[in-house]
């Protein structure tokens, strides 16, 4: 009872052991709280779930090529401004702003390097640069590295993550590129030579219309949304509920759009090994 009647008491202030800020992702998908140390470990893969977080262009190289090996292709060359386009932002602010932000000249790295020790050339877009749209210098990057391919006889890999398509900034000058990178692949398949399209979360619009969507082999990451026009806008034209899972990698799987469904820990083995089935990186006969 003593103890209660005291008048005076001592309060204890306990100092809360603060944690350092950005250690911790939360999962889009399951929300769970992952450990940013252990969720680079397992390739931005979220370990309860599976969901395949996305990676820059930069990130994509290295998880593909092998070490010291990738030599960029046509590094220098930046969007122009056809349009003087305005609006909210103008176009050259919004470029601007998007290769301070990411490091990029604009939505694509390209070159080339070996996947465990075979020559390649790859092109990566990049979602974080304008929702990785293709405009002129995407799709010019895109065509010379396939030249490049074709030239030298290597296979090609493209790694598409676009939600953007064609870019509206350019107009009909974005819109060109679907052709001219189709015209590229063309020449390169009358070579013989294979072209590997790797599809991520999202892969929309003129980018899936044109050369995502025409490889020799087309693989794509777990739940990756791959179509045209999104499944809202579809919706709402055709005024019917779409299938569950409509435009996932798994849906377009079951008919027939893509022809693999590959774990990104296990995409530079498919890749790999898909090459080995050529002669010299052109497709057996």
């Amino acid at each position: 009872m003593a103890l209660f009647g005291r008048k005076e008491y001592t309060i204890i202030n306990v100092k809360k052991k603060e944690i350092p800020a950005g250690l911790w992702a939360k999962c889009p998908e399951c929300s769970a709280a992952l450990y940013k140390k252990e969720l680079t470990i397992n390739f931005s893969v979220c370990p309860k779930c599976g969901y395949h977080h996305s990676l820059t262009a930069k990130e994509r190289v290295d998880l593909i090529i092998d070490p010291g090996t990738f030599k960029e292709l046509n590094p220098n060359l930046i969007s122009g401004d056809p349009l003087a386009f305005k609006g909210p932002k103008t176009y050259k602010a919004k470029l601007t702003e998007d290769q301070k932000s990411t490091g990029l000249k604009d939505a694509v790295l390209t070159g080339h390097g070996k996947l465990n020790g075979h020559p390649i050339v790859i092109a990566v877009t990049d979602s974080r640069f304008i929702m990785g749209s293709m405009g002129s210098v995407v799709g010019e990057r895109i065509t010379r590295a396939i030249e490049y391919a074709t030239e030298h006889k290597f296979p090609v890999t493209i790694v598409s993550g676009s939600g953007g398509g064609a870019r509206m900034y350019e107009g009909v000058f974005s819109l060109m590129q679907m052709a001219k990178t189709c015209a590229a692949l063309a020449k390169h398949d009358q070579k013989g030579l294979i072209y590997i399209s790797v599809l991520t979360n999202p892969t929309m619009a003129g980018i899936m219309a044109s050369f995502a969507g025409i490889g020799d082999i087309i693989m794509a990451e777990p739940k990756a949304l791959i179509g045209f026009t999104g499944p809202r806008v579809i919706e709402q034209t055709i005024r019917q509920k779409l299938p569950k899972g409509f435009q996932s990698s798994e849906f377009l799987l079951a008919h027939g759009l893509i022809d693999m469904i590959v774990d990104r820990k296990d995409m530079k083995q498919s890749i790999f090994k898909i090459i080995g089935y050529c002669v010299n990186g052109k497709l057996k006969s």
